[in-house]
């Protein structure tokens, strides 16, 4: 089977982000800087020859989506399995209230154990194994191709992760900016790591997520 190329974009920013709230599945839209930052990525993007683009169904992931599938005159194409890590009763919170109120579930979720889930959420290894599974039957539907998946901070993480073999705990190093451009490559071995985290096409520095 032939490879399928992958650009993956994390979604632009949103007023949680820049509050440092967890978002998870809630329906964050873009701010008014979401929103350039998509016109930007866009632009980037706009003579690759993409075949498709698919997108978490979150406003967030959505509105970037459609920002750079305009150019090519394609419809996005919603997969609810790119949503972001499910938080449960993490969702709403700063991280600081996080820290304050739950301190144990803070200190599971902040050392990565990859069998914790908040109330209501997914643990590490569920929340892989969607984004694994999900990611790599759209790569399969396209041999030979390139597609655009546009998401959120937590899948590009496991993107990462699994593009380059580290473990869900390994302390990240990578950055997750907002509507970053990620490159990777797809055959049924699976990922490997093209490029990461092109932002030159935003001015300043994106938000990076801390804890995804």
């Amino acid at each position: 089977m032939e490879s399928t190329r992958v650009i993956a974009v994390r979604h632009g920013e949103t007023a949680w982000n820049v509050g440092t709230r967890i978002q998870g599945q809630l329906d964050i839209p873009l701010n008014d800087v979401g929103l350039w930052q998509a016109r930007r990525a866009a632009i980037a993007l706009e003579d690759e020859p993409i075949a498709a683009i698919y997108a978490s169904d979150l406003s967030r992931a959505w509105q970037t989506a459609e920002a750079i599938a305009g150019p090519h005159r394609l419809g996005v194409i919603a997969e609810p399995g790119l949503r972001e890590r499910a938080f449960g009763r993490f969702e709403g919170m700063t991280f600081s209230e996080i820290d304050a109120t739950l301190p144990e579930e803070s200190r599971l979720w902040r050392t990565r154990d990859p069998d914790f889930a908040p109330a209501g959420g997914e643990s590490l290894v569920v929340f892989r194994d969607r984004v694994i599974r999900m990611a790599a039957g759209i790569a399969a539907r396209h041999p030979g191709e390139l597609v655009g998946l546009v998401a959120h901070g937590g899948v590009m993480d496991v993107l990462y992760r699994a593009a380059t073999g580290q473990g869900l705990q390994a302390p990240r190093t990578w950055a997750l900016g907002n509507a970053a451009i990620n490159r990777l490559l797809w055959t049924p071995q699976g990922f490997a790591l093209v490029g990461w985290a092109d932002d030159r096409h935003l001015s300043g520095d994106p938000l990076d997520e801390a804890f995804a």
